[in-house]
């Protein structure tokens, strides 16, 4: 029998700290070497593009695949989403397919996992810090919620050029995190605010002027992954120890990282360490509470392998979801 998880399902069993646990042991499993994660695959059909992630964790036992598509006529030809996405889960001793669930949420709550991850092991521990938000879409809530399940923040603030967006992100947020959220307008409002930076938007060029931020500020880098676009200047990546979430991955698809390069302003040496190194304390996060840390994610296939496991296990215990026999 297959499971078949609706958007709503998934929703419904998926809490944000849990994600990040899984995210986390995730991360450990790639750099112990107990995890198999194939470079995306990507199709260009007429119209479109579709990506193929598929990733294996032993530890977790974790064995899935997401297909993303992303066609940008969608919604005025066909009346359905820009990106769509599926999450199909193996059982590992079989082969078989015991779960198709929806991506859309779980892929936006995985992404947001990995920046709290992020966020444990580099911003300082203070409490009562205030979490700058630049973006008010979907991912900027996950963002936000995520950085509010490992620090204590004090405030938020959140940027967004659009009214309406930033006004709908504080009256969505507002009554859920415990704290106030207010509405800065301009990005150097924000970097003055801010103790930790959430940059994601769909921004191509860069957000904020690098010399802007201030020291100890942690960063999030999250919306960018193409090698033509980025959010951060070359300024604040040369400033900061930057960790990646795969280096080989942030090398070919993060222009955040790759410009950089390019432009002779850095080596990729200047990359400190991948994150599951700092999960398995192979390296050290933050130095000091001067330092300022950059966190930069092109997004893996084992985030949705470890949350796709995380939602399949959560969905049976509570007897959510629909069986069929294919």
């Amino acid at each position: 029998m297959t499971l078949l998880l609706a958007r709503d399902d998934v929703a419904r069993v998926l809490a944000m700290s849990d994600c990040i646990d899984a995210v986390e042991r995730a991360f450990g499993e790639l750099a112990e070497g107990t995890a198999e994660l194939p470079l995306r695959i990507g199709i260009r059909p007429p119209g479109g593009i579709s990506l193929y992630m598929p990733a294996y964790l032993k530890g977790l036992g974790a064995l899935a695949c997401k297909v993303v598509t992303v066609y940008k006529d969608n919604p005025a030809k066909h009346g359905i989403p820009t990106t769509i996405g599926k999450v199909l889960l193996q059982d590992p001793e079989t082969g078989d397919v015991i779960c198709i669930m929806d991506g859309g949420y779980l892929t936006a709550m995985r992404t947001g996992a990995v920046s709290g991850v992020a966020t444990k092991h580099l911003a300082r521990e203070a409490d009562g810090q205030v979490a700058g938000i630049f973006g008010a879409g979907v991912q900027a809530r996950m963002q936000l919620r995520a950085v509010a399940a490992v620090r204590r923040l004090g405030r938020a603030v959140v940027y967004d050029p659009v009214d309406k967006a930033a006004s709908a992100f504080i009256e969505d947020l507002s009554g859920d995190l415990g704290f106030e959220i207010e509405r800065v307008t301009s990005p150097d409002e924000l970097l003055e605010a801010s103790d930790i930076l959430c940059a994601a938007t769909s921004s191509q060029t860069p957000l904020f002027d690098g010399a802007a931020v201030r020291p100890g500020t942690h960063i999030n880098g999250i919306g960018s992954h193409t090698p033509t676009a980025r959010e951060l200047d070359t300024t604040i990546v040369k400033r900061s120890k930057v960790v990646a979430d795969l280096t080989e991955a942030c090398l070919s698809e993060a222009g955040d990282l790759m410009i950089p390069i390019e432009e002779g302003a850095i080596g990729a040496d200047h990359i400190h360490a991948d994150l599951g190194e700092l999960v398995l304390r192979r390296k050290p996060g933050r130095g000091d509470d001067e330092e300022i840390t950059l966190f930069k994610s092109v997004g893996l296939a084992i985030q949705d392998a470890a949350t796709a496991k995380l939602v399949y296990d959560k969905a049976v215990e509570a007897g959510i979801g629909t069986e069929i026999e294919l």
